[in-house]
């Protein structure tokens, strides 16, 4: 450590921040971590772990609502106070993994206070200075506010202030059609608010497969969730009554207008980048965020970055990946580093049906392969697994190289966050789609879906290879 007072000094406290210091004092190293706010970070308290929590709650509520389909009769009652108070009893069941004494028993310093640089290794933390030989930033990110006229006007939400509300409004308008935005339409749909998404894109969720996402499209439709597609909001304000109005212009310049109690703006999300000082030492930041190199290295040679603050996927799970690797690539004295590979990332959108993603998408394998690909198509109605469940809704996509290796799958039905991950081994591991009938599934599982994906893979695959003994027999008739 020479003459600086740590090791490594980790600068934010959430997913990325969380898992850098863990490794970092895991392999014996004197680590401190920066965080003027709660340690947990967006994920804990704003994102993943709240989000999923409403999830669950508003599942529970529309498969009761729902239930008769079964032979049972029910009333069901929403409570929203006590469903708020369960997310948060979540949040703070995931907390005690993650307060600060869990960082004392581990030895992990923890400053909570703002970190400023006062060179590559010196950071300004409140009233001192503290040095480290390495610097981990991992700030984060949080969420973009567009500069639509009128909207610091209104009382607006985003996931952050969301999940501060002590009861749920009537009526929202959710300002973006992407996997936040979506998830929490429905979310909210299910628990008794009218909801209306305005999406500037043609569709919702316009990184994933169009296919599927027609037919989520559909049921968040079937279900009451109001869409408006293909419009961008020109104007928010609020009016007589004191709803939200927010007004938008479709590409043909027809205008809407739509109202509700609340806004949420879901548009995107922003680095964490503004109060630490890294133009005066040198560290090359752009608009997504710290600019970085394949080790996560930074244009400072002692400093490195990882999570939501580096993108281009902001995940936690990405970030997690990237707090391990960059940690072990700052730490160790290792002559060659590890280099971060995206090659098998996925992600999953916790709608009812889940979305699943791995890989390309149709249309980019077709671009980067041409007509060099093969495309397996499952139907979820073909599971006698889903059809016991009632969950018939989905459909599931492989997209093959020539030789069968993975290109992308995409995945929309029950569980398809869960399936979505056999195929994910198989494509680390450069094996062919087929393997997957060469596993024995258990039956009645969603996993037979991946099998007989597998299965129908195999055999185009051996009537290709021996489609000239069919062509002998024929000759020879």
């Amino acid at each position: 450590m020479s003459n600086y007072e740590y090791d490594l000094i980790v600068i934010g406290g959430g997913a990325a921040g969380i898992t850098s210091a863990f490794t970092a004092q895991g392999l014996g190293k004197k680590v401190a971590i920066v965080e003027e706010n709660k340690l947990g970070g967006e994920c804990t308290w704003s994102g993943c772990v709240p989000s999923k929590a409403l999830i669950k709650a508003s599942k529970v509520a529309h498969e009761s609502q729902t239930a008769d389909k079964y032979g049972i009769k029910t009333t069901v009652e929403i409570d929203d106070e006590e469903v708020l108070d369960y997310v948060n009893s979540v949040i703070q069941k995931v907390y005690q993994k993650e307060n600060p004494e869990v960082f004392a028993e581990a030895g992990i310093t923890v400053f909570k206070e703002r970190a400023e640089f006062v060179d590559g290794q010196t950071l300004n933390v409140g009233t001192e200075e503290i040095t480290a030989d390495k610097i981990m930033i991992a700030t984060g990110s949080k969420p973009f506010v567009p500069p639509i006229p009128g909207l610091d006007e209104v009382d607006y939400l985003t996931n952050e202030s969301f999940f501060e509300l002590s009861e749920l409004p009537a009526s929202m308008i959710v300002l973006g059609g992407g996997a936040i935005g979506v998830e929490l339409a429905q979310a909210l749909n299910r628990l008794g608010v009218e909801v209306t998404i305005v999406e500037m894109q043609d569709n919702i969720l316009p990184r994933e497969e169009p296919e599927l996402v027609n037919i989520l499209r559909d049921k968040l439709v079937a279900e009451g969730v109001n869409l408006l597609t293909g419009y961008k909001a020109e104007q928010v304000a609020q009016n007589d009554e004191q709803l939200i109005e927010v007004t938008a212009v479709d590409k043909a310049e027809n205008e809407r207008t739509v109202s509700a109690e609340k806004l949420l703006v879901a548009v995107g999300r922003k680095p964490n980048t503004e109060t630490l000082n890294l133009d005066e030492i040198g560290v090359e930041t752009k608009r997504q965020g710290i600019v970085v190199d394949q080790t996560l290295k930074t244009s400072v040679p002692n400093i490195y970055a990882c999570g939501d603050i580096v993108g281009p996927y902001r995940f936690s799970h990405v970030s997690n990946y990237e707090g391990v690797t960059a940690t072990l690539n700052a730490v160790l004295p290792l002559p060659i580093k590890r280099k971060v590979d995206y090659s098998n990332l996925l992600w999953v959108t916790y709608t009812d049906p889940e979305l699943a993603h791995l890989g390309l998408t149709e249309a980019q394998a077709r671009e980067e392969y041409g007509e060099q690909i093969k495309i397996y198509e499952y139907d979820y109605a073909e599971l006698d697994r889903a059809e016991t469940d009632s969950n018939g809704e989905g459909k599931a996509e492989f997209i093959c190289d020539k030789k069968n290796k993975i290109i992308g799958v995409h995945i929309l039905g029950a569980r398809a966050g869960e399936l979505i991950h056999e195929s994910q081994v198989l494509k680390n591991l450069n094996q062919p789609l087929t393997k997957l009938n060469a596993m024995i599934h258990a039956y009645p599982t969603y996993s037979e879906l991946n099998k007989q994906v597998g299965k129908e893979a195999q055999i185009k695959g051996l009537k290709e290879k021996f489609s000239w003994v069919d062509k002998l027999m024929w000759w020879r008739d």
